[in-house]
């Protein structure tokens, strides 16, 4: 007896990059070689850290913009502009103020020149589904968050495409809003009848939040980032609605959360069994040359305070030196994404390290936490750097220069070589923030000036 033939499926990414360009000439890198595809009767979630290029490649499944190499195909065709079997729900609910409700959910079927009475009897019943009947004649001002999020979705879906993409669609709600509309488009998606014909075929949706993506999801692809590729492929075959406090669902996060911070407790592993240092490029002892330290641009700097890793530090501590990093957050009230950043900061400096789904401080994390200010700042400036790339190249620069001092503009230029504009600037204020802490060198706003502080320890 024959096989039943595999399914078609609706987007086909084939060894995708894309690349753009700087303001120097140069190009920055933000998807490498993704393959990907999507196929009817599924939900899937790409998930990753800032920087990995998820709104990015969804941009390029809608059509939106063009891959640097590689292909993006719809049913078997290759796009050449705009995808015509998806619609897209963004982040930012994008409404047209001066536009009722009725009149934003039919804007896509205008565009597509429906008779003005089919728009209206398709919009209403979208709006219906979507649950904001009675608000048809409302204006975007007149309604909540959650309910202009609705608007978006209803006029998604009155489109009636192949695949709904949703680029990040619950993070600029509220925790409890954001709950309460995942879980009705779960029940919405679980409850389509086949043979009254559905909505949409597929959902693609775009988030960094780990739980949401195994709340919602039948596939999850876990995207690495600077640049982008698709480092591991999860199937969830826990049936919806899912129990959060399930043991499937708990050890499931910890298995993406372990993928995510995946590097840093590689690394981790390769300095305690003594192996060459990734910041040290001097020849080992037995002659052979160590690893060449590893750039700014190679390993970015979390977003993240001083203090804020502190804190962190100081919870970790009052638990005895290690926790479940879900524990952590639940006691916190955070979502486990929340501390992805903090997480980062502290392993990427060694005063914390994972070990799958538990973090524990290192002996120089309990020292710098169990020290007196000044200790711990001497403890901080000699791992930032060293570990921080970013941190360690300002304090060289700023050592070589004829006066040990540049200007930021300097710095700004040669981050935008490997980051966006804004990417950039963020980059440098972290370093800032952390190098004045340690008082490797000071920032004059004024002038935009970077300043040489003192020598740092173990530089190396």
């Amino acid at each position: 007896m024959a096989e039943p033939a595999a399914p078609t499926p609706i987007i086909t990414v084939d060894g995708v990059t894309k690349t753009f360009p700087t303001p120097d000439g140069g190009l920055l890198p933000v998807l490498d070689g993704i393959d990907f595809r999507l196929y009817p009767g599924e939900i899937v979630a790409l998930l990753g850290k800032s920087g990995s290029g998820k709104s990015t490649l969804l941009r390029c499944i809608a059509g939106l913009i063009s891959p640097s190499s590689g292909t993006v195909a719809y049913k078997g065709t290759q796009l050449n502009g705009a995808n015509p079997g998806v619609a897209m729900v963004f982040q930012s609910f994008a409404l047209l103020p001066w536009l009722t409700v009725q009149q934003n959910v039919e804007l896509g079927l205008q565009a597509r020149g429906v008779p003005a009475d089919e728009r209206r009897e398709r919009a209403l019943k979208a709006i219906d589904v979507i649950g904001l009947d009675g608000f048809e004649a409302a204006y975007p001002k007149e309604l909540s968050g959650g309910m202009r999020q609705r608007v978006g979705f209803a006029r998604a879906l009155v489109l009636e495409p192949d695949a709904l993409l949703m680029d990040e669609p619950f993070s600029a709600l509220d925790v409890l809003t954001a709950e309460n509309l995942r879980s009705e488009i779960v029940r919405l998606w679980d409850s389509q009848d086949p043979s009254a014909g559905s909505p949409t075929q597929s959902l693609l949706i775009v988030t960094h939040n780990i739980e949401e993506a195994v709340l919602l999801a039948d596939r999850i692809m876990v995207l690495s980032s600077n640049p982008g590729r698709i480092m591991a492929e999860l199937t969830v075959d826990q049936p919806r609605p899912r129990d959060r406090r399930s043991p499937e669902f708990e050890a499931l996060v910890d298995q993406v959360y372990g993928i995510l911070t995946g590097r840093e407790e590689a690394e981790a592993e390769t300095e305690e069994h003594g192996e060459p240092s990734p910041a040290t490029p001097e020849a080992n002892g037995d002659g052979k040359p160590r690893k060449a330290p590893k750039s700014p641009t190679e390993v970015p700097l979390p977003a993240v305070s001083v203090g804020g890793m502190a804190g962190l530090l100081e919870i970790l501590l009052a638990r005895g030196g290690e926790d479940g990093l879900a524990e952590i957050a639940d006691d916190l009230n955070f979502e486990i994404d929340d501390l992805l950043p903090l997480v980062d900061g502290v392993t990427l400096l060694r005063l914390a390290k994972v070990r799958g789904p538990r973090i524990e401080l290192t002996d120089a994390g309990r020292e710098y936490v169990q020290a007196d200010i000044q200790t711990s700042k001497e403890v901080f400036a000699r791992l930032a750097a060293k570990r921080a790339p970013l941190v360690r190249a300002i304090v060289q620069a700023l050592r070589a220069s004829a006066d040990g001092d540049l200007r930021e503009g300097f710095f700004l230029d040669l981050l935008r070589r490997g980051f966006s504009a804004e990417d950039a600037r963020r980059q440098l204020d972290t370093a800032i923030d952390w190098g004045r802490y340690a008082e490797l060198f000071d920032y004059d706003a004024d002038d935009g000036m970077l300043l040489l502080e003192r020598e740092p320890q173990d530089v190396g």
